[in-house]
């Protein structure tokens, strides 16, 4: 399996910046672990969107996989609590 190339919407990119800096580092460094292996253990396919989820921390990064071009598209990174209102 191929590296996959990671895209990150701008609404995320916003999300991230507004997140502490010692959290947001490990958020990245889980972001770019997906280029890698985009269905990691501990990952969730949430039911009723073609969109996964993993944690890190109190934190939730949602994506979706496109397989056939191998992209990983970071939708949502958000506390818990919050991440999946909308």
């Amino acid at each position: 399996m191929g590296s996959y190339k990671i895209v990150i919407k701008k609404s995320a990119t916003k999300e991230l910046a507004a997140i502490p800096s010692r959290d947001r580092d490990r958020i990245i460094g889980r972001i770019r672990s997906l280029a890698d292996d985009p269905r990691p253990p501990g990952s969730l396919k949430l039911s009723g969107e073609e969109k996964y989820r993993i944690r890190q921390g109190d934190y939730r990064i949602l994506y979706e996989i496109e397989d056939d071009v191998l992209v990983v598209v970071v939708v949502r990174i958000g506390h818990r609590r919050d991440v999946y209102d909308r």
